[in-house]
């Protein structure tokens, strides 16, 4: 079904019958699609960097650096502000179940925020105030050989999990399909998604969720983010979020190890 259902006509068609009204936003919380292109911003580089403390998880990074190496709204630009809460089609449309055991993990990852495999050290997330689409990024806290683990997991699921079915809590049936996306070519080991949710309530409304996925390690440490909106996502934030968390997670871990 996601295959028949075209962005713009899908954005008209929701409008049309009220879903991006107060009281369809609330009932199932999906959000609006990016439209918009982000050019790659220059980065910003911190004054001073804490200097790094032994952890069990493996990482040379102090929790101060790992704060430091976040992406921040000015790295991407207008208009992408602080967020202002999870999106709320998290609950909506990734709280859902299916009869395959890999594409359940994924599932669960998505809905827990959760790519390399456990809670994250630091996280921000950011809104774009025109579209409400919203990316959420993550400095890990998990050992190398683990983030490698996870990225080779990842890596399967445009067999694994290419197209499944799912169920809300609501009952609402999805398609989803997952495909491989590419990623500039930084860090050790890389690895990107586009997942699409693909859905049709009762009285015949169409809804579509596409969520950019990217997972990168950096030397021992490692960054994961998600960027997603309704429609069509488009993957200039995503690329440049990737590019500048790569290039500032490897410029604070070399600071870090000068000041040693």
């Amino acid at each position: 079904m996601i295959a028949e259902i075209r962005p713009r006509g899908l954005l008209l068609s929701l409008t049309a019958v009220g879903l991006l009204a107060v009281g369809g936003c609330a009932a199932l919380g999906l959000r609006h699609p990016a439209t918009a292109p982000y050019p790659l911003p220059t980065i910003d580089r911190p004054s001073s960097t804490p200097k790094a403390s032994a952890r069990t998880d493996g990482s040379s990074l102090s929790d101060e650096q790992a704060q430091a190496a976040l992406i921040t709204q000015s790295d991407l630009g207008a208009p992408w502000t602080a967020t202002r809460g999870a999106a709320t089609w998290r609950d909506g449309l990734l709280k859902a179940t299916t009869s395959v055991a890999e594409c359940q993990r994924l599932l669960d990852a998505l809905y827990s925020d959760e790519l390399l495999g456990g809670p994250a050290r630091v996280t921000v997330g950011l809104d774009d105030a025109d579209t409400e689409a919203q990316l959420r990024y993550q400095i890990g806290a998990r050992r190398p050989a683990d983030v490698d683990a996870a990225l080779a997991w990842l890596a399967t699921l445009p067999a694994h999990c290419a197209e499944f079915t799912a169920t809300t809590e609501t009952g609402l049936q999805e398609d989803v399909r997952v495909m491989d996306a590419p990623l500039p070519e930084v860090g050790d080991a890389r690895q990107g998604l586009r997942v699409s949710v693909g859905a049709m309530s009762p009285q015949g409304q169409e809804y579509l969720l596409t969520m950019d996925l990217a997972a990168v390690r950096v030397g021992e440490d490692a960054f994961a983010l998600t960027n997603a909106g309704l429609a069509d996502v488009p993957n200039d934030a995503t690329q440049a979020a990737v590019q500048i968390g790569a290039l500032r997670l490897a410029d604070i871990r070399r600071q870090g190890r000068a000041q040693v």
